[in-house]
Formats: C-alpha cells, structure tokens, sequence
C-alpha cells in the first residue's frame, strides 16, 4: 500500500483517492463478501474478504500520511474494546447466559458513550445512513434494552396484521394519497423486521436468501422457455404462474 502511494512511482488511481472517495467501494466490498458468505463458495470468501481486508488498509494508510493514525492503532483499539466488552472472558465476571451477555454488552456500550460525553439517548452512535433494514433492526433493539418492547411474539403479529390493514384502507380510499401509502408500507415493513429480530431471525439474511431464490426460480423458467424457443414475455401471468409452481416441485 505504501508503494502503491508513493508520489514518485506509485499508481495514479491510488493516489487520486482520499477517505471519503473511497466510501462507495467499502460499500460495495462488504456486500460482495455477503454474497460470498450467502452462496457458501471457500474461494470466493477468501478472496472477497482480502478485499474487504484491503480496503481497511487503504485507510489506515491515508490516515498514517496524515499523522494520525495507523492500521496498528485500530487494530489495537478493536482488541482493547473487545477485552472490555467481554469480562466474563478476560475479566472475573461468570459466565452468563447470552441474553445477560448482551444486555452487559450494551450497558458497557452506554457508559462508553457516556464517558465519551456523547448524546445520552439511547440511539447515540446509531448513523443514519445505515441500510433501511439494519437502521430498523438497530433502532428496535436500543429501544428494547430499555424496555419499550413486546415480551411475546403474538401482539408482533398482530401489529403487522394491524399496519396491512391500514394499507388496505389508504388504498381503498376514494382519493388515494402517495405518500399516506407510502407511509404505511413504511409501518408494515418497520413491523416485519420486528417480528424477524423477535424470530431471532436476521431480516437482511432473509431477505437476500428469498432474493437468490426467485432470481434462480425465475431464471429456471427461462431456462425451460428457452429449450422450447419461448420467452417470459410470450406468455400470460396465468401460464408463467403455472411455471412457476412447476419449477418449485422440481
């Protein structure tokens, strides 16, 4: 990294680049390594995570430049931050049980924060820009550890059941309003990824493994239309419905 820097005889993309440049390929590496954990392949999980791995280089290295820090420094500060967070393991607290652990994790997390003198609510450090599905997911759970959840899953159920039906009524409404739609499907949604984290069910995991599967279902259609010189498009709902249903027995 420091020769792919150098000002005399490095490369010129990689001089080019600054930390916030480099924003949009973390992005990308990250969900490329998801997709490597999803479809199970050892090849390519080794591979994408030394990109991942790269890109935390990268960064270290621009911030070394800059005198501040290096790729030590945050490797230090990752150990010293994940021996704080477990004293069960390096302290002489007992073991617990995950649900004790978690809620000790999240305590020494808020007095964290609060050492920090960083904002009190319970959403401190939580960023915006996290993806709609992993910002819900992190948002129910701060709330939870106060204790501003369900203690069973039936009423999670009947929420969702509740926000579908106020779908319906915005959209039977004689006047249709967009954005009152749109808010609801926001609620129906906000209320899955609660029944998900009740179901100890990771939403985005879910999510991305229902994706795969109707892109390869959907794919083995047109496989199968392509044998017999068809396309989708050639056919009804009614007939591609039918082919659908073929390729799940199959």
């Amino acid at each position: 990294m420091q020769r792919l820097r150098d000002p005399e005889n490095g490369c010129p993309w990689d001089l080019k680049q600054s930390l916030t440049s480099l924003i949009p390929y973390t992005i990308e590496e990250a969900y490329e390594v998801a997709a490597a954990l999803t479809e199970g392949d050892d090849d390519a999980i080794k591979d994408e995570l030394g990109d991942l791995l790269f890109q935390v280089v990268f960064y270290t290295q621009l911030t070394q430049e800059e005198d501040k820090f290096g790729f030590d420094d945050v490797a230090q500060q990752t150990a010293d931050k994940l021996i704080r967070r477990h004293p069960h393991v390096f302290g002489d607290a007992a073991a617990q049980s995950d649900a004790e652990i978690k809620a000790q994790w999240e305590q020494i997390k808020q007095q964290e924060r609060a050492e920090q003198g960083v904002d009190h609510s319970v959403f401190a450090g939580i960023p915006d820009n996290l993806p709609s599905i992993l910002l819900a997911q992190k948002l129910q759970k701060r709330a939870a550890n106060v204790g501003f959840d369900w203690h069973s899953i039936e009423p999670v159920i009947a929420k969702i059941k509740e926000e579908i039906a106020e779908v319906e009524a915005e959209l039977d409404a004689p006047q249709p309003d967009q954005q009152a739609i749109e808010d609801e499907i926001g609620d129906v949604l906000f209320a899955v990824v609660n029944l998900a984290r009740h179901a100890q069910v990771n939403p985005e995991h879910a999510l991305r493994r229902t994706n795969l599967k109707f892109k390869q279902r959907f794919q083995a259609i047109e496989q199968r239309l392509a044998e017999r010189g068809l396309t989708a498009n050639e056919l009804s709902l009614e007939e591609l419905e039918d082919e659908w249903q073929q390729v799940k027995r199959l």
